[in-house]
């Protein structure tokens, strides 16, 4: 197979996506292990290798002296032709060994778009689609992620879920599992389902989401494995801290990732300062929801910037209010390469702001616009939703007026101003405050957008704005239910691939398939009746 894999590779686009070897990347050998995790990312290699948390988990698990990890992303379609052509299996980047030999394979799913890219993958591995179809003698396919708050659109194809952070339970998992290599699927899944954090839909047992208490000494990569090619994120990175303390309503991140958690100062810049070590890399990237909320942010930033100045060396603060303090925290770091900042007003009025609990005023903008460019910053980026609850048509007419006033801020400083105002649609989550409103039809979606493209234009000012198309499948696809899995089958069948890339996207598909199911994709955005029992009733996250 390896002699085969070599011939094709020169004949693709991108071949470094599936060579492996890259720096950092771990090869063990497979006889002396107890057990062998395949783990994967449904996207393409960039996209995938930009998770987070598919490089702590490969991490923890390779810490385990019996315990193999390797990883595998979705394959272009130029790489599925050839694997077809040649009647190659999907193959793990390490050992280029076939995913059916492994005993476990475990999906990160981080949008709700990849779900047909999951089926390719288990189809061109040879490993049947659904879980009741598959016997002892396949892998244990189980995911994780943000998605698996609601697993049930794709529980038909997973043996087990795991609820929360990974980190907290995968090695419960890979010693259970390990223990257990000659009982049949059924037991492992039985005693898989009595592990807190684990939801198998076989056995519909409820469960609680599981999160690292200890968030100072939980393992952490610092020879993270640095791509061949540039990922989407392209950087050093260091979570500085866990969850948010704000709790927009809309936000299912705030309810997924709390208890809010922070790691120390000195273990925040040991951590940096070993990994631009093991991988070479010219930005620093300190992540968080809120990192303006890190109690000792300004130090641990200063320290870091002056430190990594001489080898020219950026760092980044993703997250921060714009208010004084973190704007002059944001100049001051700004020693190798310039930046730009972000603001997140969701809404164009006060009205509508505070009915989503976004504690931002309209003073809070200006003034921390006015703030931005007064420190010699000349990107800005602004970000909103339409169709939140209770939006009228002065809400969208609100967001061009505020986008328009910001620019105007912006050109008083300096000519080179830009501001960029994203809009995206509001797409209700399950175990949010918002999960049973109504979520904005295509029509809707179009007709605000078509506003906004009218009047939210002028000089250094620039709109982006969400596909409509893509957003309400996602909203299909957020709170669905078990139906789902056969549309999702059926659209699969009929060629969806990487719905969440706009080239790729096919609309047409995705109507067809819930015609042929019988089911109506407009039906999973109504509201819900609060006596209706919700898809994902078995998921406890608070």
């Amino acid at each position: 197979m390896k002699s085969i894999i070599d011939s094709i590779l020169p004949q693709i686009r991108k071949p470094a996506r599936y060579i492996g070897n890259e720096l950092n990347s771990i090869h063990k050998d497979w006889e002396p292990v107890r057990l062998r995790v395949l783990l994967a990312y449904p996207d393409l290699y960039e996209v995938g290798m930009s998770n987070l948390g598919i490089q702590i988990l490969y991490h923890i698990l390779n810490l385990k002296d019996d315990v193999l990890a390797e990883r595998v992303f979705a394959p272009a379609q130029d790489m599925e032709e050839k694997l077809k052509e040649n009647n190659i299996p999907l193959f793990s980047l390490e050992s280029w060994t076939p995913a059916d030999k492994f005993d476990l394979i475990g999906f990160s799913l981080g949008h709700e778009l990849t779900y047909t890219n999951l089926l390719n993958m288990l189809a061109l591995s040879k490993i049947p689609l659904r879980s009741k179809d598959r016997t002892n003698d396949h892998p244990l396919v189980f995911a994780g992620g943000p998605c698996a708050m609601n697993p049930s659109p794709i529980e038909d194809f997973i043996d087990f879920f795991v609820i929360g952070e990974g980190e907290e339970v995968i090695l419960e998992i890979a010693e259970l599992i390990a223990g257990m290599k000659s009982e049949n699927k059924d037991l492992k899944l039985e005693k898989l389902s009595k592990t807190p954090g684990i939801y198998v839909p076989s056995i519909g047992n409820k469960t609680t989401k599981r999160y690292v208490k200890d968030f100072n000494s939980v393992p952490y990569p610092t020879k993270p494995i640095v791509p061949f090619i540039s990922a989407i994120h392209d950087r050093a990175v260091v979570e500085i801290m866990r969850g948010c303390k704000h709790m927009c309503k809309f936000c299912s991140a705030c309810i997924g990732y709390n208890p809010v958690r922070m790691k120390k100062p000195e273990k925040v810049i040991e951590l940096a300062l070993e990994i631009l070590k093991n991988t070479g890399y010219e930005d620093l990237s300190l992540i968080s929801l809120s990192s303006s909320d890190y109690t000792q942010i300004e130090e641990v930033a200063k320290f870091l910037a002056k430190k990594i100045e001489p080898n020219k060396v950026s760092l980044s603060l993703p997250s921060l209010r714009l208010d004084s303090f973190s704007l002059k925290l944001a100049k001051e770091i700004q020693r190798v390469r310039p930046t730009s900042v972000t603001m997140a007003p969701e809404a164009g009025t006060q009205r509508l702001r505070d009915v989503v609990g976004k504690k931002l005023s309209k003073q809070d903008i200006i003034e921390g616009a006015r703030a931005a460019f007064s420190e010699g910053i000349t990107n800005l980026k602004l970000y909103f939703m339409i169709g939140l609850p209770t939006e009228t048509f002065t809400d969208i007419e609100a967001i061009a007026e505020l986008a328009r006033k910001v620019s105007g801020i912006g050109r008083e400083y300096s000519q080179r101003a830009h501001v960029t105002a994203s809009v995206s649609t509001f797409i209700p989550k399950p175990h949010t405050p918002f999960e049973r409103e109504r979520q904005i039809s295509l029509e809707e979606i179009i007709e605000r957008q078509k506003y906004l493209k009218q009047n939210l234009k002028g000089r250094g000012l620039e709109l982006r704005w969400h596909d409509a198309k893509t957003s309400i499948l996602e909203g299909a696809f957020s709170r669905g239910d078990k139906k789902l899995s056969e549309v999702i089958e059926k659209a699969y069948l009929l060629g969806a691939r990487f719905d969440a890339w706009s080239e790729y996207f096919k609309f047409e598909i995705w109507e067809q398939a819930f015609n042929e199911c019988g089911s109506s994709m407009n039906s999973y955005l109504e509201e819900i009746d609060e006596k209706k029992e919700l898809p994902w009733a078995k998921i406890t996250l608070r």
